[in-house]
């Protein structure tokens, strides 16, 4: 059994062949499968996922950064209706992005730390999207722990110091297909930290590992990412979808 913790399925990339790329990832031993909301636009397919498979695949609801405009708080709105409405595996994906666009910086702020409030009232984890925006992204967080904050900082890059950082928060560290990328410099890092620390994911259609990078990532191809991880801590793929599975579980109860 393994769990992908990080998979944008309703994506318009997965349109011709949405069913069977879920259930080749079902067929792969892939148990459970967590999207992340977007925006109000990506709700709908997201929800009709989980309807088609309701006992693999499971919705959060949130505000990506990438996202945040001028109608962050309309859109802010539809996000706490739903979480008003049902129950969501996570609020997410939430959080900061400085590399595309720093016109709606104080937005973003504002969004993450309303989001991060809404999961400690629901009493759901949270999962974070940080790209150029670390610093201030841990420095967010740490102000919620106190509350009982807790999550997973998906798509994780940085360095060992910035790892233990997060772990230090009582965090989770989402590792993907970047760990098999020769030099992104994530494999040196993953190796010092305990796999207690660590859930898979895949960014589904994104961050493609080896070897069918350049192609649409799917769920599938998270069990490349365990056998990097395995090879990396010398131990068999099976212990390393054990506890990444049992971490992932401690995430989404």
């Amino acid at each position: 059994m393994i769990i992908d913790t990080h998979t944008h399925l309703y994506d318009e990339k997965f349109d011709e062949d949405r069913l069977q790329s879920i259930q080749n990832a079902i067929d792969a031993g892939v148990h459970k499968m967590f999207m992340p909301n977007c925006d109000s636009s990506t709700i709908a397919g997201m929800l009709q996922v989980e309807q088609d498979f309701p006992s693999h695949c499971f919705a959060m609801m949130g505000l990506h950064p990438c996202y945040v405009k001028e109608n962050v708080d309309a859109e802010l709105a539809i996000v706490r209706e739903w979480l008003d409405k049902r129950k969501f595996a996570a609020v997410g994906e939430i959080g900061l992005d400085y590399y595309w666009d720093k016109t709606f910086i104080e937005a973003q702020k504002k969004a993450f730390r309303l989001q991060m409030e809404w999961a400690i009232e629901f009493n759901i984890p949270i999962v974070i999207h940080n790209r150029e925006a670390t610093k201030d992204s841990i420095e967010l967080v740490r102000e919620y722990v106190p509350k009982g904050i807790r999550g997973v900082f998906h798509c994780f890059s940085g360095s060992y110091e910035t790892a233990m950082q997060i772990i230090d928060l009582g965090f989770y560290i989402g590792v993907g297909g970047v760990l098999t990328y020769k030099n992104a410099g994530l494999q040196e890092v993953i190796q010092k930290i305990d796999l207690q620390h660590i859930v898979l994911e895949t960014d589904a259609p994104y961050l493609t590992p080896t070897p069918f990078r350049g192609k649409r990532n799917e769920s599938a191809y998270i069990q490349y990412v365990a056998q990097k991880l395995a090879d990396l801590k010398s131990i068999s793929v099976e212990e390393v979808e054990k506890i990444t599975s049992l971490n992932a579980i401690q995430l989404f109860p």
